[in-house]
């Protein structure tokens, strides 16, 4: 006697639940069962890829891919091209050397401020703390006129950049 697995209806899976020795004819029937299920799923592959094919959709699938891949193409030339004419325009450079000259500006005007305050303090005591509340102040103002440039020479390249983009 011969033992297999026994096989579901809507599966070709096999079920490993419970084997029962089988007799010649019961093994028979189930490979002819087992064959006739690849028969009729084959069929049904067949039919489902003829629908696909001939709906379209694997031509519509393919060309949406295309004009994604083309348009990031694009969009990476245009950046490129952006960065390059900015480059070549000195934008970039001159966005760093407009940074340093804020920052070397606003440590002059704290260390011109901070000698102010000392000079007070030593020739008129009383208005120490008012000098001092002074340069703080400027300290502050500094501060913002360097952040102010800092956001100018950003909105600049960004206008610059969109410019280029359009042009």
């Amino acid at each position: 006697m011969t033992s297999v697995s026994s096989v579901s209806d809507n599966s070709m899976a096999s079920s490993t639940t419970s084997t029962m020795p089988m007799s010649a004819e019961q093994v028979a029937q189930n490979i002819k069962d087992i064959a006739r299920k690849i028969r009729e799923e084959s069929a049904r592959m067949r039919d489902t890829v003829k629908v696909i094919c001939e709906s379209g959709a694997i031509e519509e699938l393919t060309d949406a891919v295309k004009e994604a891949t083309m348009a990031a193409r694009d969009t990476s030339r245009e950046i490129s091209e952006a960065a390059r004419a900015l480059k070549d325009q000195g934008v970039i450079k001159a966005t760093a050397t407009a940074v340093d000259d804020s920052v070397r500006s606003a440590r002059e005007t704290a260390q011109t401020v901070k000698n102010l305050s000392e000079e007070a303090k030593r020739a008129a005591p009383e208005t120490a703390t008012a000098v001092a509340k002074a340069s703080e102040t400027a300290k502050e103002r500094v501060t913002s006129v360097a952040e102010e440039t800092k956001e100018a020479v950003k909105e600049k390249t960004e206008k610059t950049k969109a410019r280029l983009k359009k042009g």
